[in-house]
């Protein structure tokens, strides 16, 4: 007869589960055990159990499938919480095995002693406690089916003897994805064509909820004549092949994409939790579309809500539009687009002989020689601002990173998933000195699982975005200095192939051989640390503190600081 532990392995087979993130333990013996026996099932076996809920996040993100992790009990399992909360911000189906101590000891204070199922509740969409083998395999059917129709994480906190006791159902349940389309109802539907129709400038917000509807976006926009202004999430859906995209608006955007925000009457999101209440036009019409009814008017207020999956309501919805003459708006929009994107261009360039090199210069080299289909991933913080601005995005190209929940050091993590389950792409990780110094053992699972990833160091010796925030509110910067090794020769010494550039002249060639070579590669770049990258609205309260900033910097002894700044940043002022 076969154990709990073994019923789980047998099920996630059945449904198609081929790979399994983890750190091994010993209240996870018995499911690591069940593992080996089963034999069909790879354990990847990474250094740090967040490294592994991360790498199951974009494991789902970029399949669309269920990723599966486990964590062993007490401080193991709790190392997946970073990477789980994630997952469940970015709404991709994860199951997690959380091995707990075990039953009779349970309450105890017992070695390693926690209560996962309470702490895993607020990064879940799911999760309970199997205290008898009886609820198996019934619970486990309840996770999965949890984590896929929810798309979130779904969370099974197991104790190791549980695990190893026998289950007298040991039927393996396959879980079929349901695939509803909903669209609002008709007097719905004419409400919001009213609306649209009345309007003389309309402008469409595309968030990640727009994925697989791409065309269905554009012939909205055409109708409309209305730009599209993506959020980061929506970027990799829609930027491509786009003739009305304007860009991005945001804390990391462009200017055009906030002023033709700006100047609609009538603003149409579609699929975005885009959560920056100030860039949205307070004096125009809005009407959001949303698959999920409570996501409704939770970041601006609506003059109507829509609970519909974007391509069948796009679809249902552009019958009811009148077709617009007037393209002026279009016309402004896609022109201003223009002017921004050729100054944004015009700052990605070599530097003097010197000089450290600007990260606009490695973001654009890698967006030429990068494959059509590569994978990239970006720490969060200013690598997440230079592939926003400057990676464009084709029909096959992913770009994930932390961008709901905002953690450091998920380039190289959500990397090690991304190549894992797409093993023939390219996988490059945008990584920053600050984030992959503080998950700097990962680059042992490259060399341990024969991962090919490509990563690609933003050294700058700082934590870069938290001294841009601390001048924009006119903080002498403080804490945010790195000491950094040589990444490239930390890398070598794990077995990777590395390069380290420190001038201009020699970025195209190491980015040309890092990103040609067969099996892992770190490029080490050492990058301009003075390099401002500026919302694209000044507000007067940034603009203070920027000069609260030069007043104290000066004061405190540190003029060289802001002639620094200067000498980097001259050329965006023209």
């Amino acid at each position: 007869m076969a154990n709990v532990a073994e019923n789980i392995v047998k099920t996630l087979h059945a449904n198609g589960i081929d790979r399994v993130y983890g750190l091994p333990g010993d209240s996870l013996n018995g499911f690591t055990d069940a593992l080996r026996k089963d034999g069909t099932i790879r354990w990847v076996h990474v250094r740090h159990e967040e490294a592994a809920a991360f790498a199951a996040a974009a494991d789902a993100a970029t399949t669309g499938e269920l990723a599966v992790v486990a964590g062993s009990c007490g401080p193991g399992n709790l190392h997946l919480i970073n990477g789980l909360y994630d997952a469940n911000r970015s709404r991709v189906p994860v199951l997690a095995i959380a091995a707990h101590i075990p039953t009779t000891e349970i309450g105890t204070g017992y070695f390693q002693e926690t209560h996962p199922q309470e702490l895993f509740r607020e990064c879940s969409v799911y999760v309970e406690y199997v205290a008898d083998p009886k609820q198996m395999p019934r619970l486990l059917e309840i996770a999965m089916r949890a984590a896929i129709e929810q798309r979130g994480v779904a969370v099974l906190v197991i104790p190791g003897d549980v695990a190893l006791a026998e289950i007298a159902d040991d039927r393996a349940v396959v879980i079929e994805r349901a695939r509803p389309v909903i669209v609002p109802s008709g007097p719905e539907l004419e409400q919001a064509a009213t609306l649209l129709n009345a309007a003389k400038k309309v402008t469409i917000l595309a968030g990640a909820g727009v994925e697989g509807a791409h065309d269905e976006v554009l012939a909205l926009a055409d109708r409309l004549g209305a730009p599209i202004v993506h959020a980061l999430r929506g970027k990799e859906f829609i930027e491509y092949d786009n003739p009305f995209d304007v860009g991005m608006t945001g804390l990391l955007g462009f200017a055009s994409g906030y002023r033709a925000m700006e100047a609609a009457d009538a603003l149409l999101v579609l699929g975005s939790d885009f959560p920056y209440e100030q860039f949205y036009p307070d004096h125009a019409t809005t009407i959001q579309v949303d698959i999920r009814g409570s996501q409704l008017g939770k970041r601006h207020p609506l003059d109507l809500g829509l609970v519909g999956d974007v391509r069948a309501t796009a679809e249902a919805l552009l019958p009811r539009l009148a077709e617009r003459a007037d393209r002026s708006h279009l016309d402004d929009s896609t022109a201003h687009y223009r002017k921004t994107r050729a100054k944004l261009d015009d700052l990605a360039v070599p530097t003097k002989a010197g000089r450290p090199i600007h990260p606009q210069y490695l973001a654009r080299l890698l967006n030429e020689q990068a494959a059509d289909d590569a994978i990239f991933t970006a720490d969060v913080g200013s690598p997440t601002v230079w592939a926003a601005r400057y990676l464009k995005m084709s029909e096959h190209r992913r770009l994930v990173g932390s961008f709901n929940h905002g953690s450091m050091a998920n380039a190289l993590l959500h990397g090690i998933g991304a190549q894992v389950a797409h093993p023939d792409r390219q996988v490059v990780a945008l990584a920053g000195d600050g984030g992959l110094a503080m998950m700097l053992g990962e680059l042992i699972t490259l060399t341990q699982n024969d991962l090919p990833v490509k990563t690609i160091v933003v050294n700058n010796s700082s934590l870069n975005f938290v001294e841009l925030e601390m001048k924009a509110a006119g903080f002498v910067t403080y804490g945010t200095d790195l000491k950094n090794p040589s990444f490239a020769a930390i890398a070598e010494a794990m077995g990777i192939f590395a390069r380290r550039v420190e001038r201009s002249e020699d970025l195209a060639d190491a980015v040309r051989e890092v990103l040609a070579h067969d099996g892992p590669a770190l490029l080490d770049v050492v990058t301009e640390r003075q390099e401002l990258s500026m919302p694209p609205a000044i507000e007067a309260a940034q603009v203070k503190g920027f000069a609260l900033y030069a007043i104290r910097t000066v004061m405190s002894g540190r003029g060289d600081e802001l002639l620094d700044l200067a000498r980097a940043n001259w050329r965006q002022l023209f």
